[in-house]
């Protein structure tokens, strides 16, 4: 599908998660760069999985970061993957942009804090929540832009004219309380590029 002319009678958001994994795993590697192994959590049940595995091991190999790979797709999954993670001595863990992982939000955040494990997730609402830290898509500027879609439709514009839009503000947001918590230094310069502060 071409997304500036979709074509047929669709038209929406694309709202990019998925293909973030690189970003979030170089926002991880400045708040944790002691860090000598970082595992990522990735759902291989997620249609979008192998660019997401992509993503992630051509940032590690930017970085010169080693990462492991954890799947997971059942809470019993989840449990796994965090002793596995505890039992390997990784310094960190970047979790997946998925669904799942969205639903099971407060296990993951729990044995995060449980297992004393930095974290980065894909939502804010994983940092308002107790996550060390997030980076994606603003949904609140993608529902605006749905809404400013819908009323276009409604006055009379045909959906297959209106190119499928993409994202243009992502929200970077840090967990200092978690932070504290885990003992971690935020740098500054991380600290003065987030959009948003949770103290």
């Amino acid at each position: 599908m071409n997304l500036n002319r979709p074509g047929g009678n669709a038209t929406g958001m694309y709202i990019l998660q998925q293909v973030l994994e690189g970003k979030r795993l170089g926002l991880l590697h400045e708040l944790v760069p002691a860090a000598a192994l970082i595992t990522v959590l990735l759902n291989p049940t997620n249609a979008n999985f192998q660019t997401q595995l992509r993503g992630v091991q051509d940032a590690a190999r930017a970085l010169g970061q080693q990462v492991s790979i954890l799947s997971a797709s059942t809470e019993r999954d989840i449990d796994v993957a965090f002793a596995t993670v505890t039992q390997s001595g990784a310094g960190a863990l970047l979790v997946g942009s998925d669904p799942f992982f969205n639903n099971e939000r407060d296990q993951v955040i729990a044995l995060a804090a449980r297992h004393a494990i930095p974290a980065i997730y894909e939502g804010r609402e994983f940092a308002m929540a107790g996550g060390l830290a997030s980076y994606g898509t603003s949904l609140a500027d993608a529902y605006r832009q749905a809404g400013i879609y819908a009323g276009r439709i409604l006055r009379g514009e045909k959906p297959a004219d209106l190119p499928v839009v993409q994202p243009t503000k992502f929200e970077f947001v840090i967990n200092l309380k978690t932070a504290k918590a885990l003992g971690l230094d935020v740098p500054p310069a991380l600290s003065a590029s987030a959009d948003e502060i949770v103290e």
